[in-house]
């Protein structure tokens, strides 16, 4: 298919899961495909890219477990099944397999690629939710 798909996201202060409160960065795939996700971040050591979380066909993955320490992340996913992606313009740094890179510059010189992430201003929320669609989707605030 090629077309780029589109975010929603939904956010959260306190997610609700069988009456136990949970702090995380969570992704839920609303595709009936495959998709691979990468997350990026600032860290005390600079910026971490890290992927790849699989997350099968209405499922969810936790990508960062308990509080959040960072107000913005960056997201990338590809569709395994169509090949379509959701993208941003923010570049980062992806491997093939399973990664955890440090630094965002000079990608290909160090044997990496180079995606666009999209940015999620969590406003410092102790836990963030993104959920992938095929379809447009709008920002939702959940409390």
């Amino acid at each position: 298919m090629g077309a780029i798909l589109l975010f929603s996201l939904a956010v959260s202060g306190s997610f609700l899961f069988a009456g136990d409160a949970r702090a995380d960065f969570r992704v839920c795939n609303g595709t009936q495909n495959l998709v691979g996700v990468a997350i990026g971040y600032r860290a005390k050591e600079g910026w971490i890219t890290e992927g790849w979380w699989q997350v099968p066909a209405t499922t969810c993955a936790t990508l960062i477990e308990g509080e959040l320490q960072s107000r913005y992340y960056y997201l990338y996913a590809e569709d395994a099944a169509r090949g379509g992606r959701w993208t941003g313009d923010v570049n980062m740094c992806v491997a093939e397999n399973e990664f955890k890179i440090t630094g965002v510059q000079d990608c290909f010189a160090r044997g990496f690629q180079r995606m666009g992430f999209k940015e999620y201003d969590t406003g410092r929320q102790g836990s963030w939710m993104v959920q992938l669609s095929d379809t447009p989707g709008t920002q939702e605030s959940q409390n």
